[in-house]
């Protein structure tokens, strides 16, 4: 499987408290960031106790990635962090191959026009992923992978994720 993507249901609400609560939180001392290129933080870390609505996409990755890999959910463990990006931001190639990862995915909560698109790398192809509010983007960790240019107005905020083995 290089990459599967679903729309989850009903995310409009959910979306909008992802959201709201990211701005009250971003910028105060409950937040952590790293990954610091081209002016901006690219991961963005907030615990799960202070964005409880974030349990509702970690359980629905878990769900999919216990399907596509074959393993009960409750085996599965899954990190996660947000990517703010403004108009100019771009996140350059990388994978996410690096520790116990079984499956790496992106869920996107604001999606202005023309903020970006997810680029998968395969061998020769470059598969290009449309984002959409409410989407669901799970590929193999060592997928190499950028977002381009946002090129369009407003803040895009998605969720990075990383799945793995529960218990480590």
């Amino acid at each position: 499987m290089l990459f599967q993507e679903l729309i989850l249901e009903v995310p409009d609400k959910l979306n909008t408290r992802l959201y709201d609560r990211f701005m009250a939180l971003n910028g105060t001392d409950r937040v952590r960031q790293s990954h610091h290129f081209e002016g901006r933080f690219e991961n963005i870390y907030i615990n799960e106790a202070d964005i409880p609505e974030i349990s509702t996409v970690l359980n629905a990755l878990k769900q999919q990635a216990g399907q596509l890999l074959g393993v009960p959910k409750d085996s599965l463990k899954a990190g996660f962090w947000f990517n703010a990006m403004e108009p100019g931001h771009l996140t350059a190639p990388h994978h996410h191959d690096e520790n116990d990862e079984l499956l790496s995915a992106v869920y996107y909560i604001r999606v202005p026009g023309n903020s970006g698109d997810l680029i998968l790398y395969d061998a020769d192809k470059r598969i290009r992923v449309h984002p959409q509010a409410g989407k669901l983007v799970m590929f193999a960790p060592g997928v190499m992978h950028e977002v381009t240019t946002h090129h369009g107005s407003g803040l895009r905020l998605s969720v990075g994720m990383n799945v793995g083995p529960a218990g480590d």
